[in-house]
């Protein structure tokens, strides 16, 4: 009996192992809950858990990074938009290719599913693309194009804007031909611009919209992108909802360019504005990114916390998921759905001039403090110098 005790007490903090057999109506956020209880199905167990109990209670504020291309694989229609509806994102840094082939779904092109062992050469010489195992016409590029390149010859596109307002003025259009096309909830971009979040792009040049853009240039167009804007307008998102005393979240999908830009904006508010903060309270990825390569897309938030992009108080809650995030996505999707309540949207895009006058005035407001005690201190320095001499 005493062994049986202490044995109990070893292991007090950890639930046993011993699953039912799965059933053959479960539903997805039971199986997860279930059948999800080690290894990488432990950490998307961990994931969900994360997403629906911390992240999204109490009104926090979560941030997502797109990279791969979800959307083509029609990912955007199947799980983005269903959580940008139901107040589970409130702003997205994203690949410009994701959002290009977006735009495929909102003007109603044919995508379809093919197979990755298919012929290259043939496929060219039939005017195929095929991203791995998606196939669509060429004719597809070059309509979606036309359409990009029409859209921003009007006025409302002749000037520098941040991503986040392009992408909010093109997200309009896609949304009215949508509605005189009957389509329903099939762009991402579409679907911002009705629920008022805010996408930025952190690399805009690299990708077919970027390309268009820089043709129109060659036709004397007067738009471009205010990179400068994006870095504080990101910062500012962070910097209100921690303020408010909102717990601000990232949900991280693949890596590269969109989750270093995610991550950021902590040390753009500390390191160099100087003011105080600890960095985003949950960090959530899903990737295939190893870690011992060095690369950020597989660096883990415990290394994050060493840059000040993580709270370190809230790293054991912190979750990397090795999975694929066409199948980590789906799953997540649905178990938050099933698990938590949609919430209000919060409209960020309405408040972007104010959150970035407001850190703008902070940061304005500290650096003259700061001119002021360099001075004092360097006054100091020299007034004792020329003591000891």
């Amino acid at each position: 009996m005493k062994t049986a005790a202490k044995s109990n007490r070893k292991f007090a903090a950890y639930p046993r192992l011993n699953p039912l057999g799965i059933g053959r109506d479960i539903s997805a956020a039971d199986l997860i809950d279930k059948a999800f209880l080690a290894y990488n199905g432990g950490r998307l167990r961990e994931a969900a858990k994360l997403l629906a109990h911390k992240m999204l209670p109490k009104n926090g504020c979560v941030g997502m990074s797109l990279t791969g291309a979800l959307t083509p694989a029609g990912l955007g229609k199947s799980c983005l938009i269903p959580l940008m509806k139901a107040g589970f994102i409130d702003w997205i840094i994203s690949t410009g290719a994701n959002l290009y082939h977006d735009l495929h779904y909102g003007l109603d092109m044919k995508l379809y599913s093919g197979s990755p062992f298919l012929d290259d050469v043939m496929l060219r010489r039939d005017s195929v693309i095929r991203i791995y195992d998606v196939l669509f016409d060429y004719d597809v590029l070059l309509d979606t194009d036309a359409f990009i390149r029409e859209v921003i010859r009007g006025p409302d596109f002749q000037r520098t804007m941040g991503t986040d307002e392009f992408h909010h003025l093109l997200g309009k259009y896609v949304h009215e031909r949508g509605r005189k096309l009957g389509l329903i909830d099939s762009s991402v971009l579409a679907t911002a611009y009705e629920c008022g979040i805010p996408i930025f792009t952190s690399s805009p040049g690299d990708s077919s919209i970027g390309m268009n853009v820089a043709a129109m240039a060659l036709r004397d167009s007067k738009l471009q992108f205010d990179v400068n804007r994006d870095v504080n307008q990101t910062a500012a998102i962070v910097f209100d909802a921690k303020s408010a005393g909102l717990k601000s979240s990232v949900f991280i999908l693949g890596g590269g360019s969109p989750k270093n830009f995610i991550l950021q904006t902590e040390p753009q508010i500390q390191e160099v504005m100087g003011l105080e903060a600890k960095g985003h309270d949950y960090f959530l990825q899903c990737t295939d990114a190893r870690p011992d390569t060095g690369g950020l897309s597989g660096a883990t938030p415990a290394e994050a916390v060493s840059w000040g992009k993580i709270d370190p108080d809230t790293l054991p809650d912190c979750v990397v998921a090795y999975v694929d995030s066409t199948i980590a996505l789906p799953l997540l999707t649905a178990y938050c759905l099933s698990r938590v309540k949609p919430r209000k949207p919060k409209r960020l895009y309405e408040r972007r001039e104010q959150m970035l006058q407001t850190l703008k005035s902070i940061y304005l407001r500290l650096g003259t403090v700061k001119k002021v005690t360099s001075s004092r201190r360097i006054a100091k320095r020299s007034t004792n110098a020329g003591r000891s001499k």
